[in-house]
């Protein structure tokens, strides 16, 4: 990995240093917002009186904080509102990787694991714009263009948000790595890439007569990656964003 050693980063403690194959780890602020800003799900781990759970929802970063929305009467947003620890995690599954031994035998990676405090949204101007990027972070300036939200339906939504207190990245780009003497066995070995890739559209079949796919959803083209997809529309959106 590329960065310099005064690019922006987390810090690192016991809590969110790389233990095993340190050398895959990142703490700089480019790698893991990258990693953040190429998926829409992530899963998010907290404990409720000893239990642990660990639920998956849709999520969006802004600068070093992060959001994620769900039902008012969620048993996870109820308990993730006051300053309570919690862990947000993404994965990118790139390849299975066959190698000539079964010790050997892995996957590509790109992982991001973010730790804070999470609080819930309470203001409620702060609480409809973050529901309007929930949309717009996906889909640039679409919210502008729907039917608006009631009352009711915002008051049935809640937002969380977490700052970034620390985090870290892991990454595999390795393939196959069998043992040196293991390449000479007949053994066949291979880096079999795994891609989560956008299908032809299917438009609903209620549609109105005259109304087209919007320049909101040009990022997702058939055949490109959602990890690309997701990319361009998340930095089309904030550039929006920050010249609104």
């Amino acid at each position: 990995m590329s960065v310099t050693a005064d690019a922006p980063a987390y810090p690192v403690d016991k809590v969110n240093r790389v233990k095993r194959r340190h050398d895959r780890g990142a703490y700089d602020h480019a790698t893991v917002h990258a990693i953040l800003d190429a998926a829409a799900m992530c899963h998010v781990s907290y404990v409720i009186d000893g239990q642990p759970y660990c639920t998956p929802t849709l999520f969006w970063r802004e600068g070093t904080r992060l959001y994620w929305h769900g039902s008012s009467a969620s048993r996870m947003l109820r308990n993730l509102s006051e300053g309570e620890p919690a862990c947000l995690t993404v994965t990118h599954l790139d390849s299975l990787v066959m190698a000539r031994c079964g010790f050997n035998h892995s996957a590509d990676y790109r992982s991001a694991m973010c730790f804070g405090q999470a609080r819930l949204v309470s203001d409620p101007d702060e609480k409809r714009q973050s529901l309007v990027m929930m949309v717009d972070r996906l889909f640039p300036n679409r919210t502008a263009g729907l039917r608006q939200s009631t009352a009711q339906e915002i008051k049935a939504t809640a937002v969380v948000w977490m700052e970034i207190e620390r985090a870290s990245a892991k990454i595999r780009a390795k393939g196959v790595g069998d043992d040196e003497e293991d390449y000479a066995l007949p053994i066949y070995a291979e880096r079999l890439p795994v891609r989560m890739v956008i299908g032809e559209p299917e438009p609903c079949p209620r549609l109105m007569d005259g109304v087209a796919r919007g320049e909101d959803l040009k990022a997702y083209r058939p055949g490109r990656t959602l990890d690309e997809a997701l990319t361009e529309a998340y930095a089309e959106a904030y550039a929006a964003e920050a010249g609104a």
